[in-house]
Parts: structure tokens; sequence; C-alpha cells
């Protein structure tokens, strides 16, 4: 799977919770966003649309 998230936003974004970030954390919230794309899309043509929208995430 191609990279959804930019590695460098994440690490920074934990680091300013304190916490430092191992590359399955970035693995991990890559596949999860993945799967939110996933159903978001399959609710958008369960809807009869082509767009996106913020209630199908």
């Amino acid at each position: 799977m191609e990279n959804l998230v930019v590695q460098s936003k994440v690490r920074e974004l934990f680091k300013q919770h304190g916490c430092n970030t191992g590359s399955d954390a970035v693995d991990q919230l890559n596949k999860e966003v993945g799967r939110l794309i996933k159903v978001a899309a399959e609710r958008t043509k369960q809807n009869g649309r082509k767009t996106v929208k913020a209630a199908d995430i």
C-alpha cells in the first residue's frame, strides 16, 4: 500500500504529545487511513453519490 500519511508530520504530532514514534505505528496508521477511505467510498456508493462527504467518513 502506498503511503497515505506523511511520516514526518505524524512523528511531529506524537512528539508534541511527548511520545516517540515506532515505524510500526506509522504503518498501522497508514493501514487505518486506507480502511477509512474504503468504508467511506462504499458508503458513498450506497447513497447513490460519487462525492465523498464528511458524513461518509
